[in-house]
């Protein structure tokens, strides 16, 4: 894995660009609370600032977490207090829209998750038919094992996002009581699933060829 800043690898992602016969597929994995979101914003801004200041332009983000399993499946899978772990989300559905992406020649709508409402809303985000760089972020994108190693001929360029245990947690912590929870209750819910989440991400995962380090991010 190479290392890389933001910065460097949005020049990185802009460079392997020119050399692409269609779209660029770019994941960017790593543990709940890594800061995946905020990297992936960052990386499409920076790419598509083209000095005007609209924030158009070639890139996309396409969220993993419009996979996410209803509230409605997980209680009837007795997986509810899992939510966030591999089996509550639809692999092989995010894998038919990633084949869908990769070749689309027209504009396709696509699922984006609420945390607000705690669901997925379909139809929410659209990667339009001149996104040639599709940023995809998702804690499970190169996790080796099945169902989803099925997602990696989809990627053109993996990244790695490394954050200490010690950080993941306090992030974790604090987006439960960001959710409203007393300080008891949200340390007990990352602790008792989004930390073993983060652990088996970290322990689990294919080699990336960036990593972006804490501290870089």
């Amino acid at each position: 894995m190479t290392p890389v800043d933001r910065d460097a690898l949005a020049a990185q992602i802009r460079a392997r660009l020119q050399k692409a016969d269609g779209r660029l597929v770019v994941a960017i994995a790593g543990p709940p609370g890594a800061g995946k979101s905020t990297v992936s914003e960052h990386l499409r801004t920076a790419i598509n600032d083209s000095g005007n200041g609209s924030g158009d332009g070639p890139a996309v983000v396409v969220p993993m977490d419009g996979f996410h399993l209803d509230n409605a499946i997980l209680d009837e899978r007795g997986l509810r207090s899992r939510k966030g772990s591999p089996p509550t989300f639809d692999c092989a559905g995010f894998a038919v829209l990633l084949e869908r992406l990769k070749g689309a020649a027209e504009d396709v709508v696509i699922p984006v998750f609420d945390r607000k409402l705690d669901l997925a809303r379909a139809g929410a985000s659209i990667v339009r038919a001149d996104h040639r760089i599709l940023l995809v972020e998702g804690n499970y994108l190169l996790l080796d094992q099945e169902p989803w190693p099925r997602l990696q001929p989809f990627f053109d360029m993996t990244v790695w996002l490394e954050v200490p245990f010690p950080e993941l947690e306090r992030r974790l912590v604090q987006r439960w009581l960001d959710h409203g929870h007393d300080a008891t209750a949200a340390r007990k819910r990352a602790l008792s699933n989004d930390i073993p989440n983060a652990e088996l991400v970290v322990t689990a995962s294919r080699p990336a060829d960036f990593i972006i380090a804490f501290g870089d991010d």
